[in-house]
């Protein structure tokens, strides 16, 4: 005879009680993932029995989550006017949980108490079964308890799943800002992706960071952004730069203009510095965690630069191409566990200063880098380029379209205007006209002083 197990929720509490069904009121996947293993027996009050009863029920019929309209219909089925009055009592505690910060905490802890009960159940259901040696009974009894509370998407069925496939929100992306890189980027990084941008030392990385973080914020995303290099409100002002185009020299001496803009920003920006090699991916994911617990939420992380962290584990026997390789695999890694996109910013080697294009021979220390990215671009920018706020941005990689192309690109490292040109457009043949006059105007300028010198040494012998 089977042992009832009779373990309650009483022990987390009412408002843990409460806040487990606004978790299953507003999560399908959460209560996808429970439905089968949840009994009402688990929760202490009648009007909470009801409720859940009441979730399981729609949800085997509709595949849906219930409304709060299809519980005001069903409330009136109740004939005790005392239930009838707690039901509704408690139904509105639940639904005024729906955002509370805790609810993926309370998830887990529901979700693991739902599946110790399953398997206590089952432990104590096989003991008359090991008096008579029914092994196998057991061990299926021990197996189905392990399973429960599985995750149930199995993934993409491809011959059913074609209009989610087709649809323009299969990928949640976030654009660059850039028009001409997210048409071949199918709109921009999706959720888990990594872009890295490779230049060589102060050439522009990070004011391209920025630029990208900046335009995500004129949409409405939450950016997140991480400095190794330099302090909090340096990166800040930067970001001031590029949404006023005032000069960045000339910031403090602008702080009306600034506030004004900024007020009108839509999307909200975190900043935090760690010192040079002080940290790992993994612990980018902690910190990353508690802001969202305290209710901010993430949409876009920038991380400047990722060949300035460490790796989470190192092996003593590794060597700088093998733990660079692991540390951008880990990056990845915990942009897929926040399930939000992801920038950083790789150096390119020594020979790449003065290239004008930068490929992915170029890339310092480990090739692994651009192997984990889902998309690469170079950005070029040689001696001739600073003088004339010009630039070229190369797709070196590119899950999601074409590669292999070069843009003509306006780069203003004074206020982060940057601007990206078809090399056939009139505004991009002009920038190309410009970076070949640069360098006409470097050239003349070496050559000038090369000739001076030598008449000095000339005069200096007579």
């Amino acid at each position: 005879m089977a042992v009832q197990i009779i373990d309650t929720l009483k022990k987390y509490g009412n408002e843990f009680q409460s806040k487990c069904l606004a978790a299953l009121v507003s999560d399908k996947a959460f209560l996808e993932r429970t439905s089968d293993i949840i009994d009402k027996d688990y929760f202490e009050s009648d009007a909470h029995k009801w409720i859940i009863t009441e979730i399981i029920a729609y949800f085997m019929q509709y595949k849906q989550l219930p409304t709060l309209s299809v519980f005001k219909i069903r409330i009136d089925t109740i004939a005790d006017d005392i239930t009838k009055t707690s039901v509704i009592d408690q139904l509105r505690g639940v639904y005024t949980r729906l955002n509370d910060s805790d609810l993926k905490f309370v998830k887990e802890q529901f979700l693991e108490f739902c599946k110790n009960q399953k398997l206590k159940t089952a432990i104590m259901d096989s003991v008359d079964l090991l008096k008579i040696g029914k092994y196998e009974s057991i061990k299926t009894k021990v197996d189905e308890a392990l399973k429960a509370g599985m995750e149930r998407n199995v993934g993409h069925i491809y011959l059913s799943d074609v209009d989610a496939r087709m649809s323009e929100m299969a990928r949640n992306y976030i654009p660059t800002g850039f028009n001409l890189i997210d048409d071949i980027m199918d709109g921009g990084l999706a959720s888990g992706e990594l872009g890295v941008v490779i230049g060589s030392a102060g050439g522009g990385k990070s004011w391209l960071l920025s630029k990208i973080g900046s335009e995500a914020m004129r949409q409405g995303k939450n950016v997140l952004h991480y400095t190794m290099e330099l302090n909090e409100n340096y990166v800040g002002l930067r970001y001031d730069a590029c949404f006023t185009k005032i000069p960045f020299q000339d910031i403090r001496s602008n702080i009306d203009k600034v506030k004004e803009t900024i007020s009108k920003v839509p999307g909200k920006l975190v900043i935090k510095y760690f010192p040079i090699k002080t940290i790992s991916p993994h612990t980018l994911k902690i910190h990353a965690e508690r802001i969202m617990t305290l209710g901010t939420k993430i949409d876009l992380m920038i991380v400047d630069y990722a060949d300035i962290l460490r790796p989470f584990e190192s092996d003593k026997n590794s060597n700088s191409y093998t733990e660079m390789g692991g540390v951008y695999e880990e990056l990845r890694g915990v942009l897929g566990e926040l399930q939000i996109p992801g920038w950083t910013a790789s150096q390119s080697n020594r020979g790449a200063a003065e290239e004008d294009i930068i490929q992915g021979h170029n890339v310092a220390d480990s090739y692994r880098k651009i192997m984990t990215a889902d998309f690469v671009m170079s950005l070029s920018r040689k001696m001739s380029d600073k003088a004339t706020n010009t630039a070229r941005m190369h797709v070196i990689k590119n899950r999601f379209g074409q590669d292999g192309i070069t843009f003509p690109t306006k780069f203003d490292a004074s206020n982060g205007d940057i601007q990206v040109f078809d090399e056939k457009s009139k505004e991009g043949m002009l920038l190309q006209t410009e970076m070949d006059d640069g360098e006409n105007v470097i050239k003349n300028m070496l050559s000038n002083r090369w000739n001076s010198s030598k008449k000095e040494k000339a005069d200096d012998m007579e």
